[in-house]
């Protein structure tokens, strides 16, 4: 009797060890395949959705272009910058620049202050803003190559010319656009979704912002932007540039190095040997990036998708045309 009892009890012990093997054997593969999902690479946007993407600031200056791809990769701040602002229409010039340069946001943010109507802009269309940002974390290369085939689109409709505003050059298959007075600087005003002949389909959501938003096919200029109040800062205009050969934004005369914590790089191109983004990492202000319905693999920033108010938002080819807007000339002053 006894013997058969101990029998049972082993039997017993040995079906729970097996149950117990079996769950962490089961738990160990969930793990690795969990982590396995959490190292694969984003979905790459195809050239049409990065085009898409670039199309409102393909045309800016050089140093504009740099300060709006390094700064969308923080769009938390480029909401805090953009109230912060409205809250601060008082200040002017120096003043405005020496309490610019006391906030905790990275260069680029601060360095946009120079330029309202493209903050208000990037604030009011998040969705686009967080999108271009992840897409330049995770497609620096493809992002710039975007940016030269719109410039190319819009030479060869006409639209892109040098004038009293801005000087554009040639230098082998590169369009450069640079201030004509290296002291003012305009910002083209335009409808990114006509001026480069054929029609682009508008990104969802699309809100025109007057001072940059030009209704029809041609581009036009506001005010300009004088600079000198900011130049003496760190973060300021001349401190910026665009590698265009090395397809990469230039920050004091190195690559820029983002450190968003809501923006994901995974392409890890942020070598050693750029220039650091002085503000401090910041947590993200809206949480949550699921993937709607329907939409086209996965984005890797937690922003990805988000529009003005948090709401979730997903890439679509399908967007609605942009209305209204009429062109104001209250896009800068010249100080």
């Amino acid at each position: 009797m006894n013997m058969k009892l101990s029998k049972q009890v082993l039997i017993v012990l040995l079906c729970c060890l097996l149950v117990q093997f079996s769950a962490q054997a089961g738990s160990y593969g969930l793990t690795s395949q969990s982590n396995e999902q959490s190292a694969s690479p984003p979905v790459q946007q195809s050239p049409q959705e990065l085009q898409q993407l670039v199309a409102p600031i393909a045309l800016y200056p050089d140093a504009l272009v740099a300060q709006v791809l390094a700064a969308s990769m923080y769009p938390t701040e480029i909401v805090e910058a953009d109230r912060w602002m409205q809250n601060h229409s008082d200040l002017k010039g120096e003043k405005l620049a020496e309490e610019v340069d006391k906030q905790p946001w990275d260069p680029s943010v601060k360095a946009l202050a120079q330029f309202p109507s493209v903050l208000e802009n990037m604030d009011k269309n998040l969705s686009w803003t967080s999108s271009l940002g992840d897409a330049y974390a995770n497609q620096q290369q493809d992002v710039t190559d975007a940016v030269q085939a719109m410039r190319q689109q819009a030479r060869k409709a006409g639209k892109l010319n040098s004038n009293e505003q801005e000087q554009v050059a040639t230098q082998g298959n590169t369009i450069i656009i640079q201030p004509a007075n290296p002291d003012v600087v305009y910002v083209p005003a335009y409808d990114p979704w006509l001026v480069y002949g054929a029609p682009i389909v508008a990104y969802p959501g699309w809100v025109p912002v007057p001072g940059i938003f030009f209704a029809g096919p041609e581009i036009s200029f506001g005010f300009g932007f004088g600079i000198g109040f900011f130049g003496g800062f760190g973060w300021g205009w001349h401190n910026w540039g665009y590698d265009w050969h090395g397809r990469r934004v230039i920050y004091n005369h190195n690559t820029y190095i983002s450190h968003s914590r809501t923006i994901i790089n995974r392409n890890n191109f942020n070598h050693a040997g750029g220039a650091h983004g002085g503000g401090p990492a910041r947590s993200p202000a809206f949480h949550g990036s699921a993937a709607p319905h329907g939409q086209r693999g996965t984005r890797s920033g937690a922003f990805s998708g988000f529009d003005h108010g948090g709401n979730v938002r997903g890439f679509s080819s399908r967007g609605r045309s942009s209305v209204g807007g009429g062109f104001h000339s209250g896009g800068g002053r010249h100080r």
